[in-house]
């Protein structure tokens, strides 16, 4: 054999080598079997991507819808009745003794300027605020501080949630050790939360009752966190830390706003005081100047212009130091 044939021979061979090692290489040697296990790894991965961004999306929908559900429950219990105002107070008065009481102390307001003025227009004019104005006063200042001590101690109770889920109880039974052991007002209002579910409803349904009787930002968070929980599942130890944090912030909030605006509070109280404690003192050094205002007819115009101008400014003033948060 010449060295041509030999050359060819060679060529040959290494051809059909290297033709048989590119077609039979990847399944010889498992590579194929590896590149078709990854690629189904990799769509299976897809596949389960696309599937929990699905449930995902879904979970988001029904939160959204969760919470429309409950700003639409808020809204329509924004009308306050007489009844949500003496119970927000914590008073056990009825409708009917409340209304009575008004009366009363429309009569009293009216007999006492009757009997110092001895006008019957001003008289019947401070029986319409006695019977109106006072009782209705007294009541938004119960319910005020009410609300006060309420989110004092609401923080505490909604940790003691925290700790008694994470310690693996049933939300029911933290219910009942904060509605036994809690300071008031937080004791009475998760008492009633326990009685309306021993007549039947959930814990979302009885929680939700709550900010009806407490109208405060944080009784309706954790409304919606607890019905949240409650529709959609999810860790609720986790949802109420985020919300016990939130409660916190804005307390301390509120003890920040409260101390910056001291200053133009003490000077609005000072600036409505004045008028007051110069009348004082005009009466005192000289009687007979200033008792033309209230012995004449138009210095009790005068003085009823200036009462009214005197409730503006105050009013004014209260807006401008008084803050929502």
């Amino acid at each position: 054999m010449d060295g041509n044939t030999l050359f060819g021979v060679i060529l040959i061979t290494v051809c059909v080598t290297a033709a048989f090692y590119a077609l039979f290489y990847a399944r010889l040697s498992g590579k194929d079997i590896a590149e078709k296990r990854k690629a189904q790894f990799k769509a299976h991965k897809a596949k389960g991507e696309r599937d929990r961004s699905a449930d995902l999306n879904k979970r988001r929908q029904q939160i959204a819808e969760s919470i429309r559900d409950m700003e639409s429950t808020a809204k329509k219990r924004n009308a306050k009745s007489l009844d949500n105002m003496i119970e927000q107070a914590g008073l056990d008065f009825s409708k009917q003794q409340f209304l009575i009481g008004s009366g009363v102390a429309g009569l009293a307001v009216g007999a006492l300027v009757y009997f110092i003025n001895g006008n019957p227009i001003i008289a019947l004019a401070g029986a319409f605020a006695g019977a109106f104005g006072l009782p209705r006063w007294v009541i938004s200042f119960l319910a005020k501080r009410r609300m006060k001590k309420f989110l004092e101690e609401f923080p505490g109770a909604v940790d003691v949630i925290i700790r008694g889920v994470k310690a693996g109880l049933p939300i029911g039974q933290c219910l009942d050790i904060i509605a036994a052991e809690a300071a008031e007002p937080v004791r009475s209002e998760f008492r009633r939360i326990i009685e309306s579910q021993s007549i039947g409803l959930s814990v979302g349904e009885a929680v939700d009752r709550l900010p009806e009787r407490v109208p405060l930002a944080e009784t309706s968070f954790f409304a919606i966190v607890i019905n949240l929980q409650q529709r959609s599942g999810g860790n609720l130890s986790e949802a109420l830390g985020n919300l016990s944090r939130v409660l916190r912030d804005r307390k301390k909030m509120r003890l920040k706003i409260i101390a910056m605006s001291s200053e133009a509070k003490a000077s609005a109280m000072i600036i409505g005081a004045l008028p007051f404690i110069v009348s004082g003192l005009v009466y005192i050094t000289a009687p007979d100047y200033i008792r033309l205002l209230f012995v004449t007819t138009t210095g009790q115009i005068v003085l009823g212009v200036c009462a009214f101008w005197m409730s503006v400014g105050v009013a004014v003033m209260k807006k401008l130091v008084n803050f929502d948060f």
